[in-house]
Formats: C-alpha cells, structure tokens, sequence
C-alpha cells in the first residue's frame, strides 16, 4: 500500500516541474471582471487600477505596463469621443492564452481607423491621435463589435511564460 504524500504549493510545482522536464508553466485558470464607470475623465485611473489589480491578483504573465496603456486608451476614446449618456462599461477577461479588455460604450459608430491601416503619420505636434494606432502596434489583436447597447471595442494581449530561475 502507497504512502499520502502531501500536495506542493503552486511555487513547488513549478520547481518540481522543471526537474522532471515538464511544462515550466501552467496557465493560470481563466478570470474575469466587470465595472460600469462613469463617462468621465476620472474613469481613466481606475481602469488602469482595475486591469493591474486584475493581472496582479492571479499572478498573470501578461505584460501588465501595456494592459494598463491601451486600457487608458479605451478608456479615453470612450469618454472623449463616444455619443450618448449613461456610463460606459470595462469588462477584463485574464484567459489562459492572455488578456482581454473590452471598453463597451453606448455609442454604436465605429471607433475611427482601429481595424485600418493608417494611410498618414500623426501630427507629432498635436496631443491627440495616437491612441487607436498604440492599441493597433502594441496588442496581439483588436477590433470592435455592436452590440446591443452601442458597441464593445477591445483588445488581446498574449501571455509571456515566466522565466525558470534556479533556487
């Protein structure tokens, strides 16, 4: 008859996986978050806070720093340009593959050129104009649906494996 042989912690079996020559990692199981903002400047920050808490909280390899940009980013182009009244809605899904943030707002037109090639450069003396291109550049995937309160735009980011590092 076998002897119990006590459950490893979460960090053992990484350690422990790596001396079999196993998968170094295992995806964390899949999230999610829902917040309804107010379609305000203020909604910005704690967006940002949302999606690095959410990231944190689950120990996520997603690369946190461009999660919270392009977040701010939605965010931002939902208060500024978005028609209609009523707040807008962050939604972050943490999956095994990587992040999704979605931004729904209630206005149903299309964000600008998210899913286009940009045919010219911005100005690099105007402050605004950039936003759609870094969610385009930086982010795995992105786009924009209808939906039945106006329309969700959003954006994937991949997951990064965590680097082994010896006890």
């Amino acid at each position: 008859m076998g002897r119990a042989v006590p459950c490893p912690s979460y960090g053992e079996q990484d350690t422990l996986r790596a001396r079999n020559g196993s998968a170094l990692y295992e995806p964390p199981e899949p999230a999610f978050w829902r917040v309804a903002l107010p379609q305000t400047a203020e909604a910005v920050p704690v967006a940002r806070a949302l999606v690095r808490t959410a990231l944190t909280d689950v120990e996520h390899t997603t690369d946190g720093d461009t999660a919270e940009l392009l977040t701010a980013e939605l965010v931002a182009n939902a208060v500024e340009h978005a028609a209609g009244e009523g707040p807008i809605e962050l939604v972050v899904e943490v999956l095994p593959t990587g992040c999704k943030v979605e931004v729904h707002d209630p206005d149903p037109a299309p964000p600008g050129n998210l899913t286009q090639p940009v045919v010219e450069d911005p100005d690099p003396w105007q402050e605004h104009g950039r936003g759609l291109l870094l969610i385009r550049s930086l982010s795995s995937s992105c786009g924009h649906r209808l939906t039945a309160s106006g329309k969700a735009v959003w954006f994937r980011l991949p997951v990064f494996p965590r680097q082994w590092r010896p006890a």
